[in-house]
């Protein structure tokens, strides 16, 4: 496995990897109604593209014919946006390493932290990448109700310091 940055090639592959992955993982953590609702705001090709043209770092864990794992980005304002991994791939590390570098990326840019609204799949991961739980936020798709928590992590000088975050609407 190598992380590498996105290329507009990988959109396609991404959008699939987005839905396969919630609909694999996410009936591990969430309800029937929870999952078809999260996987109904799957990103378009289009979406992915346009999203990944704007500033953002945009890295992608690749396998050794250079199949994408696993995806992740990092706004400039230090959000974490989108985080989704091929379900043949979870709980291989793929994850881990992607955020790794991810945070490798934005201490490199100067960003002062990183912050994500975490499902509960990844949840455990961020936490142990050294993230801080902040809050539950109970939130809606639609009407159906589902959650997701707030995370953050200080990076280099501002490592000590936590900023509190209050629950609002679903991003991605």
């Amino acid at each position: 496995m190598r992380i590498r940055d996105y290329q507009p090639s990988d959109a396609p592959l991404l959008a699939a990897l987005y839905s396969r992955s919630v609909l694999a993982i996410g009936p591990r953590f969430y309800t029937p109604e929870q999952v078809a609702a999260w996987a109904a705001q799957a990103p378009t090709v289009e979406r992915i593209r346009q999203a990944y043209t704007d500033g953002r770092v945009a890295l992608v864990a690749a396998d050794d014919d250079d199949r994408p794992l696993a995806f992740s980005d990092v706004e400039p304002d230090g959000h974490i946006n989108f985080l989704y991994c091929a379900p043949e791939a979870a709980g291989r590390g793929v994850v881990s390493a992607l955020i790794d570098e991810l945070e490798a990326r934005a201490v490199a840019l100067g960003y002062p932290y990183l912050h994500v609204e975490a499902s509960e799949a990844a949840r455990p991961v961020f936490l142990r990448r050294g993230f801080t739980l902040l809050a539950r936020r109970d939130l809606r798709i639609g009407t159906v109700p589902i959650h997701n928590y707030a995370m953050e992590k200080r990076l280099g000088e501002a490592a000590g310091v936590t900023r509190g975050v209050a629950p609002s609407p679903a991003s991605g």
